[in-house]
């Protein structure tokens, strides 16, 4: 008897059982023949994640290096970048250091840009050797490297889209000496001595002088990184030191405008500053005749050159070795021509 109660209550407690998972099975049942991307399954939503990580990976990224932000020209070449990135449908990144004397954070972000694994990388060294050891590893890793602005000295890059520098200092020292009457005292204050950029501007300007104008002397060179109240503070002590000076040459942005306040601030408003570059300070300075004149570049062609080339080394196009961007001397007779007009930026 006792057998038969404990039989039956096995019975019924299987029984519950069979009733309560079958309950539980209504509210959540066997999946059909159909894929299983419905449902309540957790791992859908997030499936398609994978498609526009791969579709980033196949686009080409080319990360654009400048010497800096601080002044209006990298804005200008800034923009010439976005605007041959926007052409070619590709992605670009565009930075530089907040000085163009941090020498060693361009080269971190350099070494940063290396690790996304871009197509190509377009790169103005502001210290023209510094940065050959990382330039190697991009090259052998078959990554293109075009130079801009300022160029390396290496074969690495396969091409470098720049003014020619030497050749436009050259003409700032010819429309010096003219107006110096082809004699006197005259200074320099350039923005470095590692750069293409810096080195070229000095010797071209230096050896023209040499050259053709034996009644100049050059009585001092002075670097200010680019920096306008370094700049202003060498020349004055220049002009403290050589009060004959008649003219000096600010061999970019940040040189010619420090220039031009030590001048201001000196007093001595008959010293003729000649500039490079042309921001809208050096523009203003030029219209009132503050600044005799300068030479502009097209910043916006150095920009936009320096990611076509890119472009082509990746589709293994030729690509010249050396691209000219061009550079113009203006002053308040033509400033407002056609011609200079849109090589100005604001």
């Amino acid at each position: 008897m006792k057998t038969s109660k404990r039989f039956m209550f096995t019975a019924a407690l299987m029984l519950l059982a069979t009733t309560v998972f079958s309950a539980c099975g209504a509210s959540n049942p066997a999946p059909t023949s159909k894929p299983q991307t419905g449902g309540t399954t957790a791992p859908a939503p997030a499936a398609p994640a994978p498609a526009p990580d791969a579709k980033k990976t196949d686009k080409i990224y080319i990360p654009v290096i400048s010497k800096g932000f601080q002044h209006q020209f990298w804005q200008a070449v800034k923009q010439g970048a976005e605007k041959a990135a926007k052409e070619f449908q590709v992605e670009i990144t565009f930075e530089g250091p907040e000085t163009e004397s941090q020498v060693d954070k361009q080269i971190e972000m350099l070494q940063a840009a290396l690790g996304k694994n871009p197509k190509a990388i377009a790169f103005a060294a502001l210290d023209s050797k510094a940065a050959i050891p990382l330039l190697q590893k991009a090259k052998a890793a078959n990554i293109p490297v075009v130079g801009f602005d300022s160029g390396v000295d290496s074969d690495i890059p396969i091409t470098t889209a720049a003014t020619d520098n030497a050749a436009a200092a050259g003409l700032a020292a010819d429309k010096m000496a003219a107006l110096i009457g082809n004699e006197g005292e005259v200074a320099l204050v350039v923005h470095d001595q590692t750069s293409r950029t810096g080195i070229d501007r000095r010797d071209g300007f230096v050896n023209r002088i040499k050259e053709k104008y034996p009644n100049i002397k050059i009585v001092d060179i002075q670097y200010g990184g680019g920096d306008q109240l370094k700049s202003t503070d060498l020349a004055k002590a220049i002009i403290q030191a050589h009060p004959n000076v008649k003219g000096f040459f600010g061999a970019n942005e940040g040189s010619a405008i420090g220039v031009l306040n030590a001048v201001t601030e000196s007093k001595k408003d008959k010293i003729i500053v000649v500039g490079y570059d042309s921001g809208k300070q050096q523009i203003d300075a030029v219209r009132s005749g503050k600044m005799a004149g300068a030479i502009t570049q097209d910043p916006i062609g150095i920009g936009y050159w320096s990611v076509k080339a890119a472009v082509q080394a990746i589709k293994g196009e030729s690509v010249k070795k050396n691209i000219d961007t061009g550079f113009h001397w203006y002053d308040k007779t033509n400033i407002d021509s056609d011609q200079i007009k849109p090589l100005l930026y604001n």
